[in-house]
């Protein structure tokens, strides 16, 4: 399938123009934080040392960039060929999701100039579950630039006219690039399940500073369980977003089908996340009067059992509003849920005060998200990531 730069719209308009000033107050706000520490910028403590910037910037960002191993396993492991349209997409996505997860990270970190330690043998341990993320992650993101390479090569060879041999060194980095690919692929999908589980990890060393509902033994097969769940409802967002951004018809002969796997899979997720809860005797905490047992039923009731359920359906398969709203549904539930395990169902026992993010921690999120959102208008703008042309 051919692709081609989408150059028929300016890349600023008004809404653009309104996203990049706030996402440069944000920014203004990370700033402020990098001069005056996190004392000074953000609600956080000794009891509640994560927050929104690791809750929501870091647990939910990777959970929601799965779409580029989900997607890349469909195609070339799985061999569904008819899904190659989705492919460059959801590459961009993920490259710039881990990119902003590992930016988000250094805001939340006290020593953030030291983020680099890990790649050290001398600091590395074997027995830390946050070393074996960080070095998932950074292998990772090192993987999918190199994935996403080939379309950036694309865009430019042919076009470095005043050169012929810089030309010819374009055409045979994506030709060494393109054999590789096969082993870039599988490193991905495996890399990318590690720390995926390995993020639910994190939070099974505080049993008692977690709620019953959302501290489990099995909370690793949890959070890999939802974030494959939630690969492929990110593309469906994605692409119906570009499609109406970019004046395109929907792709609904690719989302269709793809949606028939959503059920499946969330459903995976509902039954390992129920079975957790019965066996553990938890669900009496279902009815008590508190804020954790509020989340959980909005986060999983409403916002993953409910999404399931309308997936089943091939009218709402086959509607792109139907499918977008089903698709947010369940994009929102794992946010919340990341963010009930990292802050909001915590309880430590000395506690003075709860925590509620400073205004800092929401403009620098914010900041965040919207500068994602301007980076992959700018990408798909200057290099072939969208298909030249759709089936009617």
């Amino acid at each position: 399938m051919k692709h081609a730069p989408e150059n028929a719209q300016p890349f600023f308009t008004p809404g653009t123009r309104l996203m990049a000033a706030l996402m440069l107050i944000g920014l203004g706000f990370g700033a402020w934080r990098m001069v005056a520490g996190l004392g000074a910028a953000t609600n956080l403590s000794d009891q509640y040392p994560l927050g929104l910037w690791i809750g929501l910037d870091v647990a939910t960002g990777v959970a929601l960039a799965a779409g580029g191993f989900t997607s890349a396993a469909l195609v070339y492991i799985f061999n569904r060929a008819h899904f190659k349209a989705i492919i460059r997409p959801a590459l961009l996505t993920a490259l710039l999701g881990y990119t902003f997860v590992a930016i988000g990270l250094m805001f939340d970190l006290g020593r953030w100039h030291a983020i680099w330690h890990p790649m050290l043998p001398s600091m590395w341990q074997g027995n830390s579950v946050l070393f074996e993320v960080a070095i998932c992650v950074m292998l990772y993101l090192g993987v999918l630039f190199l994935e996403f390479a080939p379309v950036v090569l694309e865009g430019f060879i042919g076009r470095v006219r005043l050169n012929s041999t810089l030309d010819l060194g374009l055409r045979v980095a994506a030709y060494a690039l393109s054999r590789l690919m096969p082993v870039l692929i599988i490193a991905g999908v495996v890399l990318s399940c590690l720390h995926q589980s390995s993020l639910g990890s994190l939070m099974m060393i505080a049993p008692y500073k977690l709620h019953p509902l959302y501290w489990s033994p099995v909370l690793p097969l949890l959070f890999l369980t939802s974030a494959i769940a939630v690969g492929f409802p990110m593309i469906i967002v994605e692409s119906l977003l570009s499609s109406r951004t970019f004046s395109r018809n929907p792709k609904m002969y690719i989302l269709t089908p793809l949606a028939r796997f959503c059920p499946w899979l969330i459903g995976l997720y509902c039954v390992c996340r129920a079975a957790d809860i019965l066996v553990r005797g938890t669900w009496v905490f279902l009815f008590e009067p508190s804020a954790a047992a509020l989340v959980f039923w909005i986060e999983f009731g409403l916002l993953s059992v409910v999404p399931c359920c309308l997936f089943m359906s091939r009218d709402v398969r086959s509607n792109g509003r139907a499918l977008a709203i089903a698709s947010g549904m369940y994009i929102a539930g794992i946010a919340l849920n990341r963010c009930a395990v990292f802050f909001l169902a915590v309880n430590p026992q000395y506690a003075q005060a709860s925590y509620v993010p400073a205004l800092a921690e929401f403009a620098l999120t914010l900041g965040l998200i919207l500068c994602i959102v301007l980076c992959f208008r700018a990408a798909v703008r200057f290099f072939p990531v969208l298909p030249s042309s759709d089936p009617t």
